[in-house]
């Protein structure tokens, strides 16, 4: 019977559960440290300013991501509290930088090559007497 008890504050059915939340918060600990490490404004200047918009954006609902889950280990409902429309604001710009980035990468066209490009390869029948007119100044040659 002594082998059936648990040791621990919570079911043993919930162990791996918690041993891998336990290893994702060092794992986020860890990343703040290395964040921590350096000046933001060191960081910045490396960055053009699209990527230092989506360091600062990233930054900002990974903390109102955090803020929820506090909430949720507080008891409060983080849907009914003003973190959620916060997150939908930080959501929001996050896919306009997304779309600017798309844009960037997106290649853009050269009319005067895609003209030429169509114009060749469309099919043109050719008159007859073309063809003929053109066999005969070759024989002649």
């Amino acid at each position: 019977m002594a082998a059936e008890e648990i040791n621990e504050d919570y079911p043993e059915e919930i162990h791996e559960y918690l041993s891998a939340f336990g290893n994702s918060i060092d794992a986020v600990d860890e990343m703040l440290k290395n964040m921590m490490s350096v000046s933001r404004n060191e960081l910045l200047q490396k960055l053009d300013p699209l990527e230092q918009a989506k360091v600062d954006l990233i930054s900002a609902y990974t903390l109102n991501s955090m803020f929820w889950v506090y909430l949720a280990t507080q008891g409060v409902n983080p849907k009914e509290h003003p973190v959620k429309q916060e997150l939908e604001r930080i959501r929001v710009y996050m896919n306009r930088v997304k779309e600017m980035t798309d844009k960037k990468k997106a290649g853009k066209l050269d009319r005067g090559a895609a003209s030429r490009f169509v114009k060749n390869a469309l099919w043109e029948p050719k008159p007859k007497n073309a063809s003929k007119v053109a066999n005969k100044g070759k024989s002649k040659s």
